[in-house]
């Protein structure tokens, strides 16, 4: 599981004010899954963090991923074609690519949306863990550019 975030982005603020993203990341990890949050903002950029910042934030979030991968250089992010904030990938354990793009169905910044949305993100990470297909293996991403350097 590869989740891009940006703290100063309101698409990934409704994810975490909901608690909806931390109930992700339990529901994954807990079983069996390995769940990264990379950060690929560059420095002096939004969302910008070093490893005291992440820390910091991912407790403050009481976010629960495996690690957070640090990446201000955007190779990661670019790597996998990361384009929002949030965007999510789910990797198989032999490393294919299963699904990439939205976290959910409805492009907003509404926690009440996150009800009626369809969940891809879920759908996908469980539908891999039960070894059932993936319906939406490509979604639209959306939220907040990633912001790459120059």
């Amino acid at each position: 599981m590869l989740e891009w975030t940006n703290d100063g982005c309101p698409f990934v603020g409704k994810w975490y004010r909901s608690g909806a993203m931390q109930q992700l990341q339990h529901d994954a990890t807990g079983r069996g899954a390995v769940w990264l949050t990379v950060i690929s903002s560059a420095p002096g950029e939004q969302g910008y963090a070093d490893g005291p910042r992440a820390n910091a934030l991912t407790q403050s979030r009481n976010a629960t991923p495996t690690h957070v991968l640090l990446d201000p250089n955007g190779t990661v992010g670019h790597r996998y074609g990361a384009e929002t904030t949030p965007h999510i990938f789910v990797i198989t354990a032999t490393g294919a690519l299963a699904y990439m793009g939205g976290a959910d169905s409805i492009a907003s910044t509404r926690v009440e949306d996150l009800q009626r949305a369809e969940p891809y993100a879920r759908e996908a990470i469980f539908a891999l863990l039960e070894s059932r297909p993936v319906q939406h293996a490509v979604t639209r991403p959306y939220g907040c550019t990633v912001k790459f350097g120059a």
